[in-house]
């Protein structure tokens, strides 16, 4: 995909849902999902890492309630949910039984949907203190403010 077309999707969209989101409830708080390697100097040689910089800052910048960008890293499916790849539902469905054993060597390296969620939830709920929740930090997030 070129830059461009990555931007317009990663950048573009978000900040405009983001722009519609404050307009309709300027108390709004908002939480990201971008991801592990992410470069907040928008000046690194990885075309989706500084797109990604680039949309964090710019949400960062906005007059949220809160904002919190998350990074995670490698993020197990749970419960039903599928992607709509087909070649990532095949990489899923071959490296289920492998990201299970790895989630107990690396648990903070390796979310499960659910956690990502319920991290989410309680970054906007009740707020943190951290703006950008790499992906090491996740698990320890839900422990620390539940």
């Amino acid at each position: 995909m070129s830059e461009d077309a990555y931007a317009r999707i990663t950048y573009g969209f978000t900040i405009a849902a983001a722009t519609t989101l404050l307009r309709l409830n300027p108390g709004i708080s908002f939480a990201h999902v971008s991801g592990t390697g992410t470069d907040s100097t928008e000046h690194g040689r990885v075309m989706w890492a500084r797109v990604k910089g680039k949309t964090e800052n710019a949400l960062l910048a906005m007059p949220f309630r809160a904002a919190c960008m998350f990074r995670p890293g490698v993020i197990q499916p749970l419960n039903g949910i599928k992607s709509k790849t087909a070649m990532y539902r095949l990489l899923y469905t071959l490296t289920t039984p492998i990201l299970t054993v790895a989630r107990r060597f690396w648990p903070r390296y390796i979310s499960t949907t659910e956690e990502l969620g319920r991290a989410m939830l309680v970054a906007v709920k009740r707020g943190t203190q951290k703006r950008v929740v790499e992906a090491n930090q996740i698990g320890v997030l839900l422990q620390e403010l539940s």
